[in-house]
């Protein structure tokens, strides 16, 4: 079974910048929109962002203007560049793809 792997959460503090990857194993992934989700303690998972194959981007509100998503369909990738972190957006981040797999989830922890 394909599956996602996500790198790159960890902590930082307000106002920082974090890179978040979401890498599948092969070629099929590249067929289908990427999704970003976020789930905070005791919280919904909610939508942060997605990408299309068509390079059509759209962003929840909460992130618009500080969060950029995009893709290497090279390295079946997809990415989600954050910046200007608030305490807020400390939550587990998925990403989706292949329709409907999901990476294993990695933390990201905004606070001083």
């Amino acid at each position: 079974q394909e599956q996602l792997v996500e790198s790159g959460g960890g902590w930082v503090q307000p106002g920082g910048s974090l890179k978040l990857s979401c890498v599948a194993s092969g070629s099929r992934f590249n067929r289908f929109a990427v999704d970003w989700f976020r789930q905070a303690p005791g919280r919904e998972r909610e939508w942060v962002a997605q990408m299309s194959t068509s390079w059509i981007t759209s962003y929840a509100q909460s992130v618009k203007g500080r969060f950029a998503i995009y893709r290497d369909y090279d390295k079946y990738a997809a990415y989600l560049e954050m910046n200007s972190l608030k305490p807020e957006d400390t939550a587990v981040y998925y990403c989706r793809g292949l329709g409907n797999v999901w990476g294993q989830g990695v933390q990201v922890t905004v606070s001083s």
